[in-house]
């Protein structure tokens, strides 16, 4: 049988923040299988030569938007993976809530499981890390674009020491996360995970049970002990609404932004859950 595991990014949907992630499933899965992550549409920089934008683009409204994203994934998934190819979907904080979406939207991919790390599927607003960012997300945010245009002229040198100024609370961090990061001193770039992040605080409010109930038996969550965007409360909430469910709070003090320190310990985890489940 054929496999491919696709990740959906959380937000800023940088795909550099999951090389280590990536090689580390690959690896770890024999080199059998292809392991993609997708990024969120105008978070990156795109390759020399190529616009921000992709021909497709004009199909989907709101492309940058949280709808127009689960479009773009889907619209990914549909181009580039053959259709007889089954499907391991792995979303990461706001990626878990596309996720689910896609599985909504789209029944005729071919899932057989998804695993949310960290979900961000309710309430985002509510959440201790949501008190704090809605306000600047949804009412301040252009007051951030100025000093960023400014900050996008220093050299890349300048940048990463800023970036590592930044992340010197975090023992061990990745390079590859170092690296991801300096796609956020580009304007357009930084403007777009802003954007896309307001409208996860006003439209991510209810749990959608619906989905969670039909494709039970298919989904793998996987909650922090200690995350500001996914109290351990809503992780007691979803295990009494469900208690059949294949849900877990972390024992191990994985932060929420896993990809910056433990992406090969979760990569670990990851992969003893698919051999386990499916037997890859």
């Amino acid at each position: 049988m054929r496999y491919s595991a696709a990740i959906t990014a959380g937000n800023p949907g940088v795909v550099g923040f999951y090389k280590t992630f990536m090689q580390s499933l690959y690896c770890g899965l024999n080199r059998q299988y292809p392991v993609w992550t997708i990024s969120h549409a105008g978070h990156c920089s795109p390759p020399i030569g190529m616009d921000m934008t992709d021909e497709h683009d004009h199909q989907i409204d709101d492309v940058f938007g949280l709808s127009g994203q689960i479009e773009h994934k889907n619209f990914f998934l549909k181009q580039n993976v053959p259709a007889d190819v089954k499907l391991v979907l792995i979303g990461h904080s706001i990626g878990c809530y596309i996720i689910l979406e896609m599985m909504k939207r789209s029944p005729e991919l071919k899932v057989l499981k998804s695993i949310l790390l960290f979900p961000t599927i309710e309430r985002m607003a509510q959440s201790p890390q949501g008190k704090i960012m809605t306000p600047l997300l949804c009412s301040l945010r252009y007051v951030v674009y100025m000093p960023l245009y400014l900050l996008s002229f220093l050299p890349d040198v300048v940048k990463t020491f800023l970036v590592k100024l930044v992340l010197r609370g975090v023992k061990y961090v990745d390079e590859a996360s170092v690296v991801a990061s300096l796609d956020l001193f580009r304007m357009e770039c930084a403007a777009n995970g802003m954007y896309m992040g307001s409208q996860e605080m006003l439209k991510v409010v209810e749990r959608d049970n619906a989905t969670i109930k039909q494709q039970l038996n298919k989904l793998i969550f996987y909650y922090g002990a200690t995350d500001n965007w996914c109290p351990v409360q809503y992780y007691e909430d979803i295990k009494k609404d469900f208690p059949k469910g294949n849900i877990w709070l972390c024992d191990k003090g994985y932060r929420h932004a896993f990809v910056l320190d433990s992406s090969k310990e979760v990569a670990s985890l990851v992969i003893n859950w698919l051999n386990e489940q499916l037997d890859l």
